[in-house]
């Protein structure tokens, strides 16, 4: 089955985390062997060849650069310029992708249906992934002209902020509003008709969000707070929300969004009992706020700054998405409910946002 996976963070393990992501998921392991400066150094689940072995040939690929000011002690660029560029540089990979052949950018309705064609009729093993192109995190839209400048390179989705306090608004683990450049910047997406991503917003920031935007809106990686309670994960009020605003939420695979009582560095998907008939239950639980299945994909996050030791035990490589429908087939879920879960929901979303444009 086809897999739409809306939310990958390559250009950043390519660019940061120095993974030549060509190679398989072995390959890249053993090249990070007696590495410790990461977390996840050997232990990655994702490359573009184990995408191709689990059939997900299309995602949504990020560009991701904080700006962080000297009050904020999170990690990142010390001007909004460092992380525009950074985010140029991620770009720039994802054009040598496409040089290669590995990946190509969807950008547009016509880009999207050739693309869904290549991947039902093409046997060949090596057919490019299809990306769109998303922003996670807008501090280095230090201009609003920047916004339409990204726009012309193919950007279509942006997160206003990710974790702690940005430039438009408050992320994960901060509280605030989104302010006036906040409200700016969602009345330019919305005149380009580019996608909000609400993913990481505070809870502040969400609903004045809601207020403001009138533009497409979907959330590429969150679970649920009814299951694991942290202000990483929406209330089912929120959920409900995007419900009525037509959204499509993209469960994510790092353990500590799924299960709760997670202790970074210490728990383990073996002593927690993290599987993916885990992520089953935060699947489910949407689904009955929806009543059917027309609200929630896969947005798994596999690489985002983790890897085995954070993710459900029975994932290897992200190739292992592939067992999933069957994990949905046992909870009673039908074919047509499992196939709107693993591509139909996303892809229908995008050709229903581009159908104008």
């Amino acid at each position: 089955m086809l897999i739409f996976d809306a939310h990958l963070d390559l250009a950043m393990n390519a660019l940061e985390w120095n993974r030549n992501l060509v190679l398989p998921v072995d390959d890249i392991r053993n090249t990070e062997v007696g590495m410790n400066d990461k977390p996840d150094r050997g232990k990655n689940t994702v490359s573009l060849d184990a995408m191709r072995k689990g059939n997900i040939g299309i995602c949504v690929a990020t560009q991701i650069a904080r700006y962080v000011k000297n009050t904020n002690p999170l990690p990142g660029w010390n001007s909004p310029q460092q992380a525009w560029a950074q985010t140029q540089g991620q770009l720039a990979w994802y054009r040598a992708m496409e040089q290669l052949g590995e990946m190509t950018q969807i950008s547009n309705l016509t880009e999207l249906n050739h693309h869904l064609e290549l991947w039902d009729s093409n046997s060949d093993p090596k057919k490019p992934i299809g990306f769109i192109l998303s922003l996670e995190g807008a501090d280095s839209l230090f201009t609003l002209g920047h916004l339409e400048m990204a726009y012309e390179q193919g950007l279509r989705a942006v997160g206003p902020a990710h974790y702690g306090p940005g430039t438009y608004a408050f992320g994960t683990n901060s509280t605030g509003s989104i302010g006036e450049r906040g409200r700016e910047l969602l009345l330019e997406m919305a005149r380009l008709n580019i996608i909000l991503d609400v993913t990481h917003l505070c809870d502040q920031s969400f609903w004045e969000t809601m207020k403001v935007y009138n533009g497409p809106v979907w959330a590429s990686h969150n679970n649920c707070r009814a299951l694991v309670n942290h202000n990483r994960q929406f209330s089912d009020e929120q959920i409900k929300e995007l419900i009525s605003r037509k959204a499509v939420i993209g469960v994510a695979l790092d353990a500590w969004m799924m299960v709760p009582n997670w202790e970074r560095g210490q728990s383990s998907p073996e002593s927690m009992g993290v599987t993916l008939h885990t992520i089953i239950d935060h699947i489910d639980h949407i689904c009955q706020l929806s009543g059917n299945s027309l609200h929630v994909g896969i947005g798994t996050d596999l690489d985002g700054g983790f890897g085995k030791e954070q993710c459900p035990g029975d994932v290897d490589t992200i190739a292992d998405l592939q067992n999933i429908p069957q994990l949905l087939a046992n909870r009673g879920y039908s074919q047509e409910d499992i196939e709107n879960i693993m591509n139909k929901n996303f892809i229908g979303f995008l050709q229903e946002t581009w159908k104008d444009s």
